[in-house]
Parts: C-alpha cells; structure tokens; sequence
C-alpha cells in the first residue's frame, strides 16, 4: 500500500483514520478538503483544484483521504488501495452532530484556516441521501478499478483490519 484512497460518507471517519494511518504507514497525507476549500468557506477554482490534485497523485507515494466525486476518477487510476468506509448513515450523521459540538467554530485539522465548524443544513440533507446518490455515483466509479478495495462496514470490522494489518 503506497498509494490510498481513504473514501466513504461524510461522518465516516475518514480524517481521522488517514490521520492515524499515514504517519504508521510512512505515506504523506493530503487532505480533498484542504485542496477543495479556502478561507470562507469558498471552493478552491475547479481548474486550480485539478492542478493541484494531479501534482499530488503524481507523487510516488501518498495517502489521500475525501470523497469528491468529480476527483475520483484520477485518484483511482494512480491508487493501487481504496480503504472504503461504508458505515451505517445513522452512525455517520451522529458523527458529524459530534464533530460539530467538538469543533463549533474553529476549523477541523483537516480543513484549511478559515473554515470554521458549523451546521449546515445541506450538507445534512446531503448526508442523509449518500445511499441514493452519492453512493451510487461513488459505486458507478468503483466498478473499472482493478486495485485492492478494503470495504469496512463497521468501526468494528476496521478496527480488526487494523489489528491483522499492524496499523492499529
């Protein structure tokens, strides 16, 4: 595993987990969210993301963590690993009350400064739908890679890849 992907819904636990994975697996770490977002809540350019995002995957080695649909696609055709968190939407939405209270204003670790943790309806609704958009389109993309995919349905089933891995 020297090029990943950490994908799956929002709430999952995907920062976190690449967090923990990237320094243990001696990977650098690059954030979709830091690429996709600056001050303000604003999106990076469409044209700028994409640049940035090929000088990433074109590195020999990296551990690369987010969904951004649109992205996807170069990412898998460099990845030779997805680790795809497919947890429970409850699990996820509850997460993501969680990590508001935690982190009500202040910007996440894995977020560019300047974006502060807030309830956003949308992005709920978003949540709410992964099933029956998200994780279709996220499945769609899925189907023509030929790399290792690791599917974790539980925090459970992730903490035991972990152990028999050396990664916990």
């Amino acid at each position: 595993m020297r090029r990943v992907l950490v994908i799956g819904p929002c709430g999952s636990g995907k920062s976190t987990l690449a967090r923990e994975l990237a320094p243990r697996m001696g990977l650098p770490l690059v954030h979709m969210d830091q690429l996709g977002w600056r001050a303000g809540w604003v999106e990076t350019p469409k044209a700028e993301l994409g640049a940035r995002l090929a000088e990433a995957v074109a590195q020999d080695e990296w551990l690369i963590e987010g969904n951004y649909g649109s992205t996807l696609a170069p990412r898998l055709a460099r990845a030779d690993t997805v680790i795809y968190l497919d947890f429970p939407i409850s699990l996820c939405l509850w997460r993501l009350v969680r990590r508001i209270v935690t982190h009500r204003g202040r910007s996440r670790p894995d977020m560019p400064d300047g974006c502060p943790e807030c309830f956003d309806a949308a992005f709920f609704w978003y949540v709410l739908n992964w099933n029956s958009g998200p994780r279709v389109r996220t499945e769609a993309k899925l189907k023509g890679y030929t790399g290792r995919i690791v599917r974790l349905a539980s925090p459970r089933a992730l903490a035991e890849w972990r152990k028999a891995n050396n990664l916990a």
